[in-house]
């Protein structure tokens, strides 16, 4: 009977890691770093970060960083912030953490988007274009082979 405490554990674990996720997607733009992250659910920031990982397939900080880069397209999209505004407001603190950061996950470099997109969305409704436009993470991109 000991794999029930084990499962109710993990169980709790799942739990918080939730509020985590549910706390980045409130305060991505805020200064958000591993060990604030565990002390808000009374965990190691090691043990978060590995459960983390396993529960959604990145770590913590690549979620924040994630969440920054969607919210930076809407912003970039909008066209009447320059790319390091767009970096400041998002949260960033390094307009190159911020530029390779975007560039690794949506292909281009932001003043590249947003030259692209300014007119790309135009007229069509903001929930579409969030879909139309959401990055897509390495790990999630189809390989040629599956194509």
């Amino acid at each position: 009977m000991t794999g029930r405490p084990v499962a109710d554990q993990r169980l709790r674990d799942l739990a918080l890691l939730r509020r985590v996720r549910d706390r980045i997607d409130r305060e991505y733009a805020q200064p958000l770093d591993v060990e604030a992250l565990a002390r808000g659910v009374h965990m190691s920031a090691g043990h978060l970060s590995r459960q983390f990982r396993l529960a959604y397939g990145e770590s913590p900080y690549g979620y924040v960083m994630t969440r920054r880069v969607e919210r930076a397209m809407a912003l970039l999209r909008r066209g009447d912030l320059s790319v390091t505004e767009v970096c400041f407001e998002v949260g960033c603190s390094s307009l190159g953490s911020f530029s390779s950061r975007f560039s690794s996950l949506v292909g281009m470099s932001p003043s590249a988007y947003k030259r692209q997109q300014a007119d790309a969305t135009e007229g069509m409704p903001s929930c579409v274009a969030r879909q139309v436009t959401k990055p897509v993470r390495n790990r999630e991109a189809r390989s040629p082979s599956r194509a």
